[in-house]
């Protein structure tokens, strides 16, 4: 853990519907040095939570009920009474196989974290939404972070300086 991140003073929402895992999430948040953890067991009063304001970063488990958690994703970046469609999103979920991680990629998760998961693993994943946080991209069937990582050369016609024809 070598960037040094001071936890106090960002809220967080952690949803799952698995009481265990909520306090497990909280307590690792807590040791990293949190103190305002918000806990939902499903969607609905996930999405009550982040109307009523005041959090910083959503964690979120994919299987939820009566909304998944990327359904709680997508209403997050594309509804219209979303409180903050840039809010950093964590995907903690144990559905981990490649399409599950497009899919929410494509939604505009902010991070991926796989179950079970270390609180190493958890701190890289806060650090990249905390520290070094990604431009948002809004084109016509995408809102999110950039999904590049990496500033790659291009050798080519920048199409995206151009006028279309």
């Amino acid at each position: 853990m070598s960037e040094k991140i001071d936890f106090s003073h960002v809220r967080f929402l952690v949803v799952d519907s698995n009481k265990l895992m909520c306090q497990l999430v909280k307590d690792i948040l807590m040791m990293l040095g949190a103190t305002q953890v918000t806990t939902a067991r499903d969607s609905e009063k996930a999405i009550a939570s982040l109307r009523s304001g005041g959090i910083d970063v959503v964690i979120t488990e994919w299987n939820l009920k009566p909304r998944t958690g990327l359904e709680l994703l997508d209403w997050l970046r594309t509804d219209g009474t979303s409180p903050d469609r840039m809010m950093p999103v964590i995907m903690l979920t144990a559905n981990s196989e490649v399409d599950y991680v497009v899919e929410s990629r494509d939604k505009g998760v902010t991070e991926f974290l796989a179950k079970p998961f270390t609180a190493e693993a958890m701190y890289r994943r806060l650090v990249s939404v905390i520290a070094r946080p990604r431009d948002f991209v809004s084109v016509k069937d995408y809102f999110g972070p950039d999904r590049r990582r990496r500033q790659l050369p291009f050798e080519g016609v920048d199409r995206r300086q151009q006028k279309p024809e």
